[in-house]
């Protein structure tokens, strides 16, 4: 019985690491995903995609789904190795190489027993992820349609190795973006009574904004504002009429998430005027919350305790991950898999443990088995009750 070997998929993975792109650009990444899947005699589905590929295992009506992301990010990679990025300022700093590699090796091991299979398993080689627009991609195209579940893994470098960690209910956090614009009324820096220096308005915002997630919402909530950029004037002797900064926010709670942002407008256009400014603030819905299924996240913790993995229950998850589109849409689990990296997620010496890849890749092969006979086993008992 012909399945993986743990050097095939590290060389795999190595591959894709040295050639990384970014969110919807991931031609060759597809293409090589493509070739190897082919090779291997997987069955390819044709979906109106420009990039990702999706294969399909097995026969039968039972269809569960595996998902893996392909993007990289646009940071330099500063990890010195061999296989480094050769694509300047591009480096698969989150470890969707790693993730493709995983799901490659589990459909390899899905097709040496396919005849044994009580179902199907669609594989999703998912690009954009990064950009939080290729999951809903994919639902569009159709690629959900007859999928009664759905799982999916991010390795998580502050885990040793071995570990793995889930959570039913609320995982991952909502990311959200906000951009506010002050206009105030530009001014020789010499004479500030002249003008309205949006400057020292955006700056009364900002420690606004930080007062308010700290003071007007419960301390038990998971909640985070971050202002990550600012941008005000281009020379030292004059007050800019214009500011803008912009920022992320992030938290597990819907009615939160609503709520900030209804109090984060009013507040920065209030302020705005009672500095004589104005200020627009513009809100762009990121990922929703991550909820796993309660039943299905225990049912992926189980599987990994047969598979030999250290299981813990995953701590709340301040990250947005599109998974959550899927959830929406289907229940499953996603979980963490332990990388043990020194540096983290984003971070151009982030090296994932590579040994990670070929018991995750057993595991998940192990996973789609017996979901697929959880799901037919739940459906003779609905028929004989």
């Amino acid at each position: 019985m012909t399945q993986f070997s743990e050097h095939q998929l590290i060389d795999w993975r190595r591959e894709l690491h040295s050639w990384p792109e970014l969110s919807g650009r991931e031609v060759e990444t597809t293409a090589r995903l493509r070739r190897w899947l082919q090779d291997a005699g997987l069955r390819l589905l044709d979906y109106p995609l420009e990039t990702g590929v999706i294969v399909e295992v097995g026969r039968g009506d039972t269809l569960i789904a595996l998902r893996a992301d392909i993007d990289a990010l646009p940071i330099h990679e500063a990890t010195g190795l061999a296989y480094r990025s050769r694509n300047s300022g591009v480096m698969h700093a989150c470890g969707h190489d790693v993730h493709s590699a995983v799901m490659l090796g589990a459909a390899l091991q899905l097709k040496a027993v396919e005849d044994q299979l009580p179902g199907r398993i669609r594989i999703l080689f998912q690009p954009a992820e990064e950009n939080a627009t290729g999951a809903r991609q994919l639902i569009n195209a159709g690629v959900l349609d007859g999928v009664q579940a759905i799982f999916g893994m991010h390795n998580e470098p502050g885990l040793p190795t071995g570990t793995f960690a889930t959570r039913g209910g609320a995982f991952y956090a909502n990311a959200d973006k906000f951009i506010v614009r002050v206009s105030g009324k530009g001014a020789h820096a010499a004479h500030p009574e002249e003008g309205v220096d949006s400057i020292v308005v955006a700056s009364q915002i900002i420690q606004a904004l930080q007062s308010l997630t700290s003071r007007s919402f419960n301390t038990l909530d998971s909640l985070v504002l971050s202002v990550t950029r600012i941008d005000a004037g281009k020379t030292w002797n004059v007050l800019p009429g214009e500011a803008e900064f912009g920022g992320t926010v992030r938290t597990h709670d819907k009615q939160v998430r609503a709520e900030l942002e209804q109090r984060a407008r009013a507040l920065v256009e209030n302020i705005a005027a009672a500095n004589g400014a104005s200020a627009t603030f513009s809100w762009h819905p990121g990922p929703p919350v991550l909820e796993n299924d309660a039943r299905w996240a225990q049912f992926a913790s189980n599987v990994a305790q047969q598979a030999g993995y250290r299981v813990q229950t995953a701590e709340l998850h301040l990250g947005g991950e599109d998974f959550a589109y899927y959830l929406q849409q289907i229940p499953g689990a996603f979980v963490s898999i332990g990388s043990a990296s020194e540096f983290g997620l984003h971070h151009g010496g982030f090296n994932p443990d590579e040994a990670l890849i070929a018991p995750a890749a057993h595991y998940f092969a192990q996973l789609a088995q017996q979901a697929l006979q959880h799901l037919n086993a739940r459906c003779r008992d609905a028929i004989l009750n």
